[in-house]
């Protein structure tokens, strides 16, 4: 036997010493991709499934923003594997196995892809960086698996497992945002492997880089190719989403609503059908088309396999109701489904969404009881909290009662926390506010106007009544306020240390402190409790429904307190004496005050609001009480231009009162040719350029400052601040060149904008220049300022020019948004908005 086992031992060394070693590029193109997906491809695939299982794990869907994504991270294809995430993350354990054996890419027992990657995931060679992100290392491992098994042969490469490894490449730099290397990495596949049979998901990834570079054009002339060829359903379904989403964020919403029908039609998954059906009842609500979205939001709650999507969809649904349809039924469906099971715990959402539903039905104040019937239930979702309080606050501000509205949008910016929303509710909540300091002083200044011109006995019997109604509220206070002393001494028990009561094993548990006893018996307890309880809800009175009151006593407050009443009490408060001492005599200054305040109140509803009848009404109401001219002339202005095209007959007043009364007003000159070509918004550009330029005219760069207006004349020809800039431009020219060249420019303006404010002050400037009177230059309060020396010109171009503010100030310090055609000119604060008077 020892003779037989040597000799085959002998036998085995030479056998062994004689066998030929492949080198490495001469191994089998088998071997080859069994190697590659077997280490390196391996890692980077892993590294991309664990940074999808991250993502999906803090991923929550945004129901507020316009539409959600119909994939998540969890259905998202790996690779070339499609939906296959999930598999993949089972399978990694019995793959870890494996490579823990002979991990080419690091120690025995070390984790796949632990090993980190190289500083620059092109050069698979440098060391490992520390602190890498996975989709770093699924990048750098993708690419080493190409770098080390890729087989080319005659310009085709025929390691097929590099194809997986091109696919974790683009998506890998497609999810880090870097488009165009995802694009060079998809290039090489189209270019090196055109025979092979998966090449539509290299296009889909490749019209997915287009879109994300938001080369929508090209996106979908790729995503419209691959449709007229044959490709698998696997790819279709695959293509449909994405292809959909690329018309969304393009803004082709009919054309992508076509394409998520076929996409719900294609794809069988009942969690991606029901996201299909959502994100179409999105777009169609979007679109306006309530009934489909309706029918849409249905098929999403039909297929939901996620309790959160079940609520949002039903929520959806009674959003599109619209208020024609079977409301008593659709109620009754909801309360009935709100008391149900696990939908018991989110009676806020279901209350919310029964509101929206009165709303439609023309139910506004059952509409408010269940908006506020939510606020009483526990919350499960803030940013649908805000959404209620938003919804109550509407309810206030369609009664004109700006400040409880107010109070109610302070509140829901509080709770809110999709920012898009809470962005646009905070310019709504500084609109109100302007408005109601607006509407309650010209509530207050009426009330006093009116109480002025009563004849004295009128005055009486009025403060009479006033005060009768103070006594009455007085002596309800005061009533209450015994009942609350009487009640407060009603429980006369022993509760000290030496109470039988104080050591019983019945006892309740002094919680937070050592000794047990009873709670009330514990000053610092109560003190603590106390404490705690005014800092939630602050100082109530002892009543019923005690968690509203504050808030609307506080809102009375307000109101008092806008109004001018005080809630102090006076000792001469029960004599009419003691008010009427208080009402003025002269009331012009009153009235004058009111009279602006009504003019921008009634902007402010257009401008804010968009309420164009409103407005209208307050203006005429503005109009009928004759203000002095200058309010008169912008009422009737703003009147004409915000219903010249859409309601010419609430228009024709204003034109023939402006005609008739002030004919030779550039107002006048507007309504005559209100659609003239020169009567232009300024634009954004040129205002800011205004201002730059102006900025330098007074650090003296007069130079700099032609430079920009110059610039800004060529490119905006017909901007309505042209007069202006032509104006500073003179200014600049009298400065720099001299008292001659500015001449030239003045009658030029003069001549081609004889009625604008900028040709007034120009024939002005020519009467100064062509006399011998000496100059003396004032400021804003006519006080004199030192004289210039050097060409004689003045240092500031005067008030035309000083004046850079767009819009209409008014004397309470109202300023509104800009609008087309805002001002007219002739205004002392000239808008770049206004219509300028048409050249000769």
């Amino acid at each position: 036997m020892k003779n037989k086992i040597i000799f085959l031992l002998t036998a085995c060394i030479v056998i062994s010493c004689g066998t030929k070693v492949k080198k490495p590029e001469q191994r089998s193109k088998f071997l080859k991709g069994f190697s590659t997906y077997y280490n390196t491809l391996f890692n980077a695939k892993d590294a991309l499934n664990s940074e999808f299982t991250s993502r999906d794990k803090a991923y929550k869907d945004n129901f507020y923003a316009p539409y959600i994504p119909i994939l998540t991270y969890e259905d998202q294809p790996l690779g070339s594997d499609l939906g296959q995430s999930s598999a993949f993350a089972e399978n990694s354990m019995k793959m870890a196995e494996v490579n823990r054996g002979g991990n080419l890419n690091g120690p025995p027992n070390q984790p796949p892809g632990a090993s980190g990657i190289p500083g620059n995931p092109q050069d698979p060679n440098q060391p490992p960086a520390k602190g890498a992100t996975a989709l770093e290392i699924s990048e750098a491992k993708a690419l080493k698996a190409i770098n080390k098994y890729s087989v080319i042969k005659n310009g085709e490469e025929k390691n097929k497992v590099i194809f997986d490894a091109y696919m974790i490449l683009a998506q890998s730099r497609i999810y880090q945002n870097k488009s165009l290397e995802a694009l060079d990495a998809l290039n090489y596949v189209f270019s090196n492997m055109k025979g092979d049979k998966r090449l539509p998901l290299a296009y889909i990834y490749q019209g997915l880089a287009y879109s994300q570079m938001k080369n929508y054009h090209k996106a979908h002339e790729i995503f419209a190719r691959l449709k007229d060829e044959k490709i698998s359903k696997e790819y279709e379904r695959l293509l449909t989403i994405y292809h959909s989403e690329s018309l969304l964020d393009a803004g082709r919403k009919e054309e992508a609503v076509k394409e998520l029908d076929l996409a719900y039609e294609v794809n069988n998954n009942r969690k991606l059908k029901s996201r299909i059906a959502y994100l179409r009842g999105q777009v169609l609500e979007n679109l306006g088309q309530n009934e489909k979205a309706r029918e849409s939001f249905l098929a999403a709650y039909k297929y939901a396999n996620d309790f959160e999507f079940e609520v949002k969809s039903q929520i959806a649904v009674a959003k599109t109701f619209n208020g024609k349809g079977d409301y008593s039924g659709a109620k009754k469906y909801l309360e009935d489904i709100s008391k149900k099971g696990t939908y018991g715990s989110r009676k806020n959402e279901f209350y919310y969404a029964l509101g929206l539903m009165a709303n439609k039905a023309g139910k506004t104040d059952e509409a408010q009881q269940f908006f506020r019937k939510s606020l009483k239930e526990k919350v499960s979702d803030s940013q649908l909290r805000g959404l209620t309080y938003y919804e109550i606050g509407k309810g206030y501000l369609d009664k004109n009662d700006y400040i409880g509205a107010g109070i109610y949008y302070d509140s829901a910016l509080a709770v809110m926390t999709y920012q898009p929303s809470k962005i646009l509710l905070q310019d709504q909540s500084s609109y109100i506010k302007k408005i109601s300091k607006n509407y309650y002083l010209i509530k207050k200044n009426d009330s006093i106007i009116a109480l002025a011109k009563m004849s004295p006995e009128q005055k009486t019997d009025f403060f009479t009544k006033y005060i009768a109604k103070i006594k009455a509220k007085e002596e309800k206070e005061e009533l209450e306020r015994r009942r609350a002393e009487r009640s407060k001494g009603f429980d006369t028990g022993d509760y000290s240390s030496t109470s039988i009561f104080a050591n019983s094993s019945n006892s309740f548990e002094d919680f937070g402190v050592a000794a047990k006893g009873f709670y009330f018996a514990n000053t610092g307890t109560i003190s603590k409790g106390t404490s705690a309880f005014r800092q939630t809800w602050g100082d109530r009175a002892l009543s019923d429904n005690w968690r509203y009151s504050k808030k609307m006593a506080t809102l009375e407050d307000m109101k008092n307190e806008a109004l001018g009443t005080t809630s102090v009490p006076n000792p001469r408060r029960f004599e009419t004496a003691y008010y009427i001492e208080q009402i003025p005599s002269d009331i012009s200054l009153l009235k004058k005050d009111r009279d602006t305040a009504a003019l921008g109140l009634g902007i402010m509803y257009q401008n804010y609001f968009t309420n164009t009848p409103l407005a209208t009404k307050t203006l005429y109401d503005l109009v009928d009480v004759k203000p002095e001219e200058k309010v008169m002339l912008q009422a009737l202005y703003e009147i004409f231009a915000m219903n010249y095209e859409k309601n010419p007959q609430a228009a024709e007043r204003a034109k023939q009162l402006l005609l008739t009364d002030y004919p030779y007003t550039s107002y006048a000159e507007f309504v005559r040719n209100p659609k003239n070509n020169t009567f232009v918004k300024s634009s954004e550009e040129v205002e800011n350029k205004y201002k730059e330029a102006f900025a330098l005219y007074e650090a003296e760069k007069f130079a700099e400052s032609k430079a920009i207006l110059d610039q800004a004349i060529q490119q905006y020809p017909k901007d309505a601040l042209i007069p202006k800039l032509y104006l500073l431009n003179a200014f600049n020219a009298g400065k720099s060149n001299g008292k001659e060249v500015m001449i030239l420019q003045l009658e030029q303006i003069a001549l081609n904008y004889t009625k604008t404010p900028e040709g007034i002050k120009a024939k002005e400037m020519l009467n100064y220049l062509k006399s011998e009177i000496k100059f003396q230059p004032t400021d804003n309060k006519g006080n004199a300022l030192p004289q210039n020396t050097g060409n004689n010109i003045p240092q500031q171009p005067n008030n035309v020019l000083q004046q850079q503010q767009v819009g209409t100030v008014n004397e309470s310090g109202n300023k509104p948004p800009k609008k087309p055609i805002n001002n007219p000119p002739g205004m002392q604060i000239p808008n770049p908005n206004a219509a300028p008077a048409k050249p000769k």
